[in-house]
């Protein structure tokens, strides 16, 4: 359970401004008041971040840049259609910065070491190819089927995610602790020096 925790706080912490925008839209809160907030979020994250001398990722940085730009475009314009095709463009962006080889290893908790990094290389395509698939379903919803666009946007995205995660998180878990088990059963490895 604390590798799973150890996973997903980061990955809670980069998409935070987006999960609460999304809570609010789907309470009904006005589109405005609901994208405000995000921003404030998003630039609430990054200051604290600075103010603790923290390293701040690549994707939270994305995620930061689009909360302010696409954000400031939906209180200016407050059009509908805007509103319906921004998250194709936003998982679009994060799809796009998702193709960086190796951006998931720092989800990987220790204790995996080496033995998950290649799977996690992977993992990474793979949610850069979810972003991308989500990215077309939400702009198919939003111009053929406009009055579904609500209930898609309240289920889909974060439903493929959650599945994906647990997939992810099930396969890694299953295979580094495989490679411990096969690397303890083999004894010590003969580059290692050996206790005198």
């Amino acid at each position: 359970m604390n590798g799973l925790l150890y996973a997903a706080r980061p990955l809670i912490s980069d998409f935070f401004p987006t999960i609460v925008f999304a809570a609010l839209v789907a309470m009904k809160v006005d589109v405005r008041v609901a994208t405000g907030v995000a921003l404030l979020i998003g630039v609430a994250q990054v200051t604290i971040q600075r103010l603790l001398k923290r390293k701040i990722e690549l994707l939270q940085w994305a995620s930061l840049g689009l909360v302010v730009v696409f954000g400031t475009l939906g209180i200016l314009t407050n059009d509908p259609r805007f509103l319906m095709a921004k998250p194709t463009i936003i998982y679009l962006a994060v799809g796009a910065v998702m193709l960086k080889r190796g951006w998931m290893l720092r989800y990987l908790p220790p204790i995996a070491g080496e033995h998950g990094k290649p799977l996690m290389i992977i993992f990474g395509y793979v949610w850069a190819g979810l972003m991308g698939l989500t990215a077309l379903a939400n702009l198919l919803v939003a111009v053929a089927f406009p009055n579904a666009w609500p209930a898609f946007i309240a289920v889909v995205p974060f439903a493929s995610k959650v599945a994906l995660f647990a997939v992810q998180y099930t396969v890694i878990r299953f295979h580094v602790r495989r490679r411990i088990i096969a690397e303890m059963a083999q004894g010590p490895r003969q580059d290692q020096p050996q206790p005198a």
